[in-house]
């Protein structure tokens, strides 16, 4: 089992985890991993691993950006379309 990096770390860093990005923006993991597969929130795949990679800056921002889309009532699709 792998150690948390600290949120200073995460905050530094280029590419973070889904589970950093949980942290990050307080969004749960389901939802997270949900609009990955729905190509929503890309990332970049690790050869080792199959570990998934968010660009930290640009995912912190598609991800408010969902919130804030689905504030206004817009559905899953209609986002995918505003995207």
């Amino acid at each position: 089992m792998s150690r948390q990096r600290s949120m200073e770390t995460i905050l530094h860093a280029e590419y973070v985890s889904i589970g950093e990005l949980v942290r990050l923006t307080n969004t749960r993991y389901s939802t997270l991993k949900y609009y990955t597969e729905q190509g929503m929130l890309p990332f970049k795949q690790e050869d080792n691993g199959l570990t998934r990679r968010y660009k930290r800056e640009e995912s912190v921002e598609m991800i408010h950006q969902i919130k804030n889309l689905k504030q206004q009532g817009l559905s899953i699709e209609e986002i995918k379309q505003h995207l």
